[in-house]
This record gives C-alpha cells, structure tokens and sequence, in this order.
C-alpha cells in the first residue's frame, strides 16, 4: 500500500514524519508512562478525569515523573498543552476546551427535516436519511484486561489470533454512551475508520450548520438561484471526507514500513519486564525502568499489582489480540483523522459556535446516568482546564475529534502519544494536498480557510 500511486493528492512517499522519540530519550520514557498510566485507568470515567477537585493517584503520578524528564524536545504546542497532555488528552486547538469527549461522538440531531420532532440532540441519534445511527457503544465488561502473562503474551507475538475474544456486557447494559477510556477503546476497535468524521460531517448538515463564508451558492436563492450539490453541497463534502482516508492510509503504510518500524507499547513495555536478561545489553532500558519506578509515587508498583504474580511489567491491553502486526509510527487511525478532520475545517466554518443541547452555547452533553442508572446525555457547563466558562467551536470539537479517536488507540495500549501527534499532522498535509488539486477544476471563483493543527491558518483559492 505504501508503494502504490494515486492520481490525486501527494504520492504516499511524498509527506513524511520526524523520527520517533529514540530508546534512552526522556520522552520515550515519559511515552511509556502515559501508557501504563491509560491501561491503570480504563475504567475510570471521562468526567472524573476531567474534573480537577478528582484527585487520581495516576495522574498525580504521571506529572510527578514528567516534572524530572528533559522535555525540552518537545514542539512548542505540546509545552503550551503539557497540562492537558498529562490529563492524557489532546493537545490541538480545543483540546483543553470542555468534557474530554467530543459532542461529535456524543449528540444527536434533531430529526430529518424542520417539522420533524421525532428526536431530540439528548437522545443522541445521527440521521442517515430516513434511518437513524445510534452513538451508544457496546460496553466492554469493566476490569477485563489481556496479555497480561508472560504465556498469553509470548502467545501473541508469534501470531496467535485471538481477535473477537474480548468480554461484553449482557445485563444490565449492552450499549452507553462514552463514559470511560475502555467505551472509547471499543469504539476505536472497530470503527470504520472514517467512520467519526462521516457521523459529524451528517450531523453538521443536518443541524445546518454553516459552511466556510468563501464557499459560493450560499446566497439567498433570490440572488444565487442555485445552491450547492454535487459542487460545494452535501454530496461532495459527503464523499471528500471519505475520500482522503484511503490517501492516508497509504502515506501512513510507507511510513511504518519504509521508515520507521517503531516497536509496539505491548513490545517496549515487555523488555522493561525482562529488563535484569538485558540489562547488559540495552541500559537505556534500565535506565527507563528505574525512572518508572520512581520513590513519589511507583507506576510500574501499580501495573505489578494489576497484574498476575510479582514484579510482571507487561503491558494490560484492552484488546486480546494486541496490537496490529505492523508498526507503531505513524498510527493509521490518527493519520486518517488528521486528513478527515482537516477536510471538515476546509468546508465547514470553523468559528461556528456549538450550541448542541438547544440550551445555549455555555452547555454541551457529557454521558451521565438517570435515576434509574440508565446512561444518558447530560446537560452541563462548558469549562475550560481552569474551570473558567468557555465555548466550542467547530474548529475545536472537530480537533478533539481528531484527538479523541487517536489517543482511543493509546487508551487501548497499541500506539505511543507521539503516534498521534505526528500523525495527525501527516493526515492535515494529505487532506490539503487533495484540495489544492481538486481547485484547479472547479469552474467557479472560491476560498477555504483551513485552521491548522499547529496554529496559523492554510487558505485555498
């Protein structure tokens, strides 16, 4: 797939990444404890997690290991967002802005057209049509972890195929809304890839939401007498925001293969277990392994008291058959986000303030429970990190999307933070690449106004 050529857009080998943070590196190490760190907290919910009055152990770990690491390699986005990177979010535009859960993976719309109140945005159904998609995921039996032996993982590593042997809930419930990391490691099991980024695009067509000002045929009909279809209308955003994944699954595959072959966390994670056989041979390891294991607060002491026996480092995965056989870097999913969400921001207009619970711009849903311990959406106040009052805008609910659905995949113990950073920000020169070209044969005068990942803004015309 790497290798393969399109007729569109920049050839797979044409955009790249920098290389991985290297074994030894302080950011490798703090890498390896965001993953431990997401596998120790699977089941804690999203709001607990974003609720600074909640004081998780984990956390606090966390940032007392990033507080001796050299982060001075980091982008300046990153140093910008390190509180939000070690709340384990995002660190885009938006990131910090609200529930860690984007309202695209959450609210419904309100039914087919203007007359129709068969639902309501609380109910969180997505029309497809005359049909209707439900954003509830199929829950995963909490606390159920995999590849946490020494056999089961040896297992994995030569190939036994154990897809589709995870655990589900059968009472009392079948289906949430995302409430905690495992529901958003579900999701990202066995999505569609597009899959998010076609949800939201029907969504924010649906609800009618405005698209970039320099986009034609927007006019009352009185003065265009025409309006957007097949060009600048649903059908071609539709397909464009499919379109482009294909693009950059390519580019990602000749990056993992060509390039870089980054070992998987479930991989590192298993020599800082046997780190006293190798020590002789990769210090770097045991280097990590004791800053991992650090005196204010342990968290290789949490993983070996998660897992079965005495002093077992591996990896808990949330999936029993591991990670993908390929390489860690760049991540597909992130990769394919990046180029998704970028599309988006391209024909939708990225300063468009959400108001999705049709109770004013200061409230979105969270995933909550009723009286009766049903999950439901939940009407709350929008915050800021600090707990100051904000807003979303289109811009950062598509980035958090974006975000969401990449570090899914840490969540889950198959990619490093990095893997979505760098890959998100491929998938953006993917998506850019394809409309740059598409402009050359559009007939009509127009311009789009692409917010990027790292600040600035791409116009096309």
């Amino acid at each position: 797939a790497g290798l393969a050529f399109d007729l569109e857009g920049p050839d797979s080998q044409a955009v790249t990444m920098p290389p991985a943070p290297a074994l030894g590196s302080d950011l490798l190490t703090l890498e390896m404890a965001e993953v431990y760190t997401c596998a120790l907290l699977r089941d804690t919910s999203f709001e607990d997690l974003s609720n600074p009055k909640v004081a998780l152990t984990e956390l606090k770990n966390l940032k007392s290991l990033a507080d001796k690491l050299d982060l001075s390699a980091l982008s300046s986005i990153e140093v910008e967002k390190l509180e939000s990177r070690l709340r384990l979010r995002g660190v885009l535009f938006g990131d910090d802005i609200g529930p860690y859960i984007s309202q695209f993976l959450l609210a419904g719309n309100k039914g087919i057209n203007r007359n129709d109140d068969a639902l309501s945005p609380a109910e969180g159904f997505v029309t497809y049509g005359g049909i209707r998609v439900d954003q509830r995921v199929r829950v995963a039996e909490k606390g159920i972890d995999f590849m946490q032996s020494w056999e089961e993982w040896y297992d994995v590593q030569n190939g036994a195929d154990f897809r589709r042997h995870e655990i589900y809930s059968t009472e009392p419930e079948k289906y949430r809304f995302i409430e905690t990391p495992r529901d958003l490691a579900t999701y990202v099991h066995y999505d569609a890839l597009y899959e998010a980024y076609l949800n939201a695009c029907l969504y924010m067509l649906a609800e009618n939401f405005p698209f970039d000002p320099g986009i034609p045929f927007q006019k009352d009909d009185a003065m265009d007498h025409q309006q957007g279809f097949a060009l600048f209308g649903g059908p071609h955003i539709l397909s464009l925001v499919t379109e482009v994944a294909t693009r950059a699954l390519k580019a990602v595959r000749y990056q993992k293969f060509n390039i870089h072959r980054r070992l998987r966390p479930e991989a590192l994670a298993a020599r800082v277990h046997r780190e006293p056989i190798l020590a002789a041979l990769a210090p770097e390891i045991t280097e990590m392994k004791e800053l991992l294991d650090g005196r204010n607060g342990s968290i290789l002491k949490a993983i070996d008291n998660k897992n079965p026996g005495t002093n077992n480092y591996l990896l808990p995965m949330a999936f029993p058959e591991g990670s993908p056989m390929h390489p860690a870097y760049g991540a597909g999913h992130a990769t394919v986000a990046g180029a998704c969400v970028t599309i988006l921001k391209a024909f939708f207009d990225h300063t468009h303030v959400l108001d999705v619970t049709g109770q004013g711009a200061d409230k979105c849903f969270v995933a909550g429970r009723n009286t009766k311990n049903n999950s439901v959406l939940k009407s709350v106040a929008v915050k800021d990190l600090k707990g100051n009052a904000s807003q979303l805008t289109v811009e950062g609910e598509l980035n958090k999307l974006a975000s969401n659905i990449s570090i899914g995949r840490d969540w889950a113990g198959v990619h490093y933070y990095s893997d979505y950073l760098e890959s998100v920000r491929m998938g953006e020169q993917i998506a850019i690449g394809i409309l740059e070209e598409q402009m050359l044969t559009y007939g009509e005068e127009f311009s789009m106004t692409i917010p990027l990942f790292d600040g600035g803004f791409k116009k096309i015309k």
